[in-house]
């Protein structure tokens, strides 16, 4: 998409990032169900028994050359799509506004287009790359990009009950995520998109909701509503709700441990970015501990103990990541002083 494309969506008047997010949201409620109406239309399939939690069974028996074709072209052509507007919209310096800039236009529509068409791959010959990649890459790919969103995030609330973990690998490893994320965050929420088909059980809708959700607030760059700290909360908790619905719907018995274990996270990292009064923090606090006693009280206890399973990751995967964003960086830096400026002298 060239830059004289990108220009002929701008628009006549300034459109609110506001009024563009609310149509965005109707539209993506609309699109779930339009998944509901032509789901009944799919081919008939056979699906393998499921036998184990590292199994997705909504594949295709036997691997399709078209379905392969079409699922990885659909999926390769979005991601480079929004990756080229997001280093169009870095290397032209835009600054944050409450209207729209023209490549949003573009992001919106581009995410609109692929998020039908991948719909009508799967109407056509339904497999996503779950085919060809293991389940727990769709899965990581959503938990890395929670982990960057509280080493991101730990300059202006804090990670631990509103205080900032300092140092120089937390700030500056801090610093480049804020401005390279958009690359990582567009790879998990895409390719997860374009891991399962289109399915319309209640699990795959909330799925593809909760990941759609995400695109649009990722086509609104450099606006004032993708740094809104009400709308980036709701989409860290949407992982509590996803997840904990889906464990529910599967009937497996472990929605309490991801509903108490996000849950955890919003009472220790999440809500001290908000600016709530002291009192409805701790409202929120004896809710969760009420909340935790009152469900594993109803289990006989069973499971308790696995609650700080989610934040004990979370937190390990910020450390772990500073470390390896500090490292790369002081690679890079290494690279640039041993072989480009070298290069540059004997020139």
């Amino acid at each position: 998409m060239s830059d004289a494309v990108i220009e002929k969506f701008k628009p006549t008047s300034g459109i609110l990032a506001t009024t563009a997010m609310a149509v965005g949201v109707l539209f993506l409620l609309g699109y779930i169900g339009l998944i509901v109406l032509v789901r009944p239309y799919f081919p008939e399939i056979d699906f393998l028994p499921d036998t184990s939690y590292l199994w997705y069974y909504w594949k295709l028996p036997e691997a399709s050359i078209w379905a392969r074709l079409t699922s990885w072209f659909g999926y390769l052509l979005h991601q480079v799509t929004i990756w080229y507007l997001i280093y169009y919209a870095q290397n032209n310096k835009l600054t944050y506004k409450k209207f729209l800039h023209p490549v949003n236009v573009a992001a919106l529509a581009a995410n609109a287009f692929f998020v039908l068409l991948h719909l009508a791959q799967s109407w056509g010959w339904y497999d996503g790359l779950a085919q060809d990649t293991p389940i727990w890459s769709s899965q990581n790919a959503v938990i890395v990009m929670l982990v960057m969103i509280l080493l991101m995030e730990n300059k202006r609330r804090g990670l631990f009950f509103g205080y900032r973990v300092k140092g120089a690998v937390m700030e500056e490893s801090g610093r480049i995520l804020r401005k390279y994320h958009g690359y990582v965050f567009s790879w998990a929420v895409i390719y997860t998109f374009w891991y399962h088909p289109m399915e319309a059980t209640p699990m795959h809708l909330i799925g593809t909701l909760y990941t759609a959700l995400i695109m649009l607030q990722g086509s609104l760059f450099f606006t004032g509503i993708h740094t809104n700290r009400y709308w980036m909360v709701v989409m860290e908790v949407g992982a509590l709700f996803h997840g904990a619905l889906v464990a529910y719907l599967n009937f497996d018995g472990t929605w309490p441990f991801f509903f108490f274990g996000f849950a955890a996270m919003f009472i220790i990292t999440q809500m001290h970015g908000l600016g709530l009064k002291v009192w409805l923090r701790w409202g929120f606090v004896a809710a969760y501990v009420i909340g935790v006693l009152t469900v594993y009280a109803m289990q006989a206890w069973k499971g308790i103990f696995i609650v700080p399973g989610i934040p004990a990751v979370e937190f390990a995967g910020v450390f772990a990541m500073a470390v390896l964003v500090w490292g790369l960086m002081l690679a890079g830096d290494w690279l640039n002083d041993r072989f480009f400026k070298s290069s540059v002298s004997q020139a």
